[in-house]
């Protein structure tokens, strides 16, 4: 939670003739690094159904329904004629009649959600071993091992970010795009910051809770550059996605997106990511994210083929995306094997995880997962946000409480742990985001009359 003790940012000390942490090891890097020790990971970006209408068909854009990693409905693709033009020309993918929702994609960020649970229920160490009263470890004898891979979540979670981004700022002027994130993201997250601080001040809670001067902070997300203790682990995504949100407002919403500008945004990053690794200079580093930059990237082309239909120069987009993301996940997460570490990842199984977000997203975009359009996922996508900012923390206490005080057994503690943290993240949607969000979004971009 904190900087403090009993706080997933505190990393748990590894052996000496370990491998030290990679490069994103830490708080404000990739959780669970070589020594498991930093339990800080979640998903992020947008939540909530996404609707995508045909860029040949220039009908209106529709604001999300309710307000996001990256949760109610998305806001639609935007039709450009402009740009759908050209497009159609070169012999891309025909125009839709209407706009098709992409509930798959739903399914998908509350799956990406479900493996960064798992992995900070038992799949790795720390807090969540007092909370059980011996190592996951114990609990999940076999399953812990596949719960450690569920960290990757997060780079599922971004693949997905770059895909609901590009789509959200699609035609969409600066002032709009700005009210969608503000009203998308913080309202859920002031309600967990309040929820867990409180929770935190009971006295038979063991967790220590911030300072109040450094809970007031956290209430603006900037808190890890200010160097602030975290009241929510797993915050360390929401100011990565900060960082991309200002990155894509500035260049590509602000001059208005095009698919020309869009794949220049996404070569100049991609090189200057590259760079930025090579000069080792930690401002360069926190500007361009090279450890995180690939998945935003992909999630970017992947938008391009949805919008514009199969094409080379956005394969290629993904193509190198993916095997660069894929070497940070790698770098950061696989160590030799080392019985003084909590879990083993092998390195296939870490590629092969980062390959399936990848191709997830990839076939949703092409539309082979139309028939999966069921109502409810839309439910499933507007809760993942909510879910994520409050399972780790609480799940800590609701862990405790179920299975060394009521005795419930490890499998059960685990399912319903999560099925209580879901039923929290619904009151999180249906009295916090569905009625604030459209208030702070219509107050953002309210035109005022001098």
């Amino acid at each position: 939670m904190t900087a403090t003790a009993g706080a997933p940012a505190t990393p748990s000390a590894t052996p000496p003739t370990g491998p030290a942490p990679g490069p994103g090891g830490g708080p404000s890097g990739h959780p669970g690094g070589p020594a498991d020790a930093v339990g800080d990971a979640g998903p992020i970006g947008d939540a909530g159904s996404i609707s995508a209408a045909s860029p040949a068909s220039p009908a209106p854009v529709a604001s999300p329904t309710v307000a996001v990693p990256l949760p109610p409905a998305l806001p639609q693709t935007p039709a450009s004629p402009s740009a759908s033009a050209p497009a159609a020309a070169k012999g891309s993918r025909p125009a839709r009649s209407g706009p098709v929702r992409l509930r798959a994609l739903d399914g998908l960020r509350l799956l990406a959600a479900l493996m960064v649970a798992a992995y900070h229920y038992g799949g790795r160490d720390g807090e969540i071993s007092q909370a059980w009263g011996t190592s996951p470890r114990e609990q999940f004898p076999t399953a812990s091992s596949y719960f450690a891979y569920g960290c990757l979540g997060v780079q599922i979670f971004f693949v997905i970010s770059g895909f609901v981004i590009c789509m959200s700022g699609w035609g969409r002027p600066l002032r709009s795009f700005f009210a969608s994130r503000v009203s998308r993201l913080y309202p859920a997250y002031w309600a967990a910051i309040l929820i867990i601080t409180a929770v935190f001040a009971l006295p038979w809670v063991a967790y220590k809770s911030v300072s109040p001067s450094d809970t007031l902070v956290n209430l603006t997300m900037l808190q890890q550059p200010l160097g602030a203790d975290r009241v929510l682990g797993v915050c360390w995504t929401l100011w990565a996605e900060l960082r991309f949100y200002a990155l894509f407002a500035l260049f590509v919403v602000l001059p208005g997106a095009g698919r020309q500008r869009v794949v220049l945004f996404c070569a100049v990053w991609t090189l200057g990511a590259a760079l930025a690794e090579a000069a080792n200079q930690p401002f360069l580093d926190l500007v361009l994210m090279p450890e995180y930059a690939p998945y935003f990237i992909g999630g970017i082309g992947l938008y391009l083929i949805h919008r514009y239909g199969h094409d080379a120069l956005a394969w290629g987009i993904v193509g190198i995306s993916f095997l660069i993301g894929q070497h940070y996940a790698v770098a950061e997460l696989w160590h030799a094997p080392n019985p003084s570490f909590f879990s083993y990842r092998s390195t296939l199984g870490i590629v092969a995880v980062v390959a399936f977000g990848y191709l997830a997203v990839a076939l949703i975009a092409l539309g082979k997962f139309q028939w999966a359009n069921w109502r409810w996922l839309t439910l499933a996508g507007a809760l993942t946000y909510p879910f994520y900012l409050v399972h780790e923390h609480l799940g800590w206490v609701v862990v405790g409480v179920l299975h060394r005080e009521l005795g419930l057994p490890s499998y059960a503690t685990l399912a319903l742990t999560i099925l209580l943290m879901l039923a929290l993240a619904w009151l999180l949607y249906r009295f916090v985001e569905q009625r604030l969000t459209p208030v702070i979004k219509k107050s953002l971009t309210a035109v005022r009359v001098r």
